[in-house]
């Protein structure tokens, strides 16, 4: 008889708990508000542009455009070091 009532009240311990640790949602629900937030602040940043040109004695040579000038001499670099290969 007292196994019975163990059991019985074990299980509806453990069935009220979950019911009542609802505010753990409520707290999720801003992290994940703010992350979308964070998301959609964020700008993609725009690539590097470059136009080939190839002249009639076969020849290459280029312009490169681009927001980002860090970004623009890096790529400048990298397409001389290639050209030295």
């Amino acid at each position: 008889m007292h196994m019975k009532w163990f059991l019985i009240v074990f299980l509806a311990v453990f069935l009220l708990i979950p019911a009542c640790s609802g505010s753990g949602d409520k707290e999720q629900q801003p992290a994940v508000f703010k992350q979308e937030q964070e998301i959609q602040g964020i700008t993609p940043k725009n690539p590097v542009k470059i136009k080939l040109k190839r002249s009639a004695k076969n020849e290459y040579s280029w312009e490169i455009s681009g927001d980002n000038a860090d970004e623009v001499i890096k790529t400048d670099k990298r397409l001389k070091e290639g050209l030295k290969e």
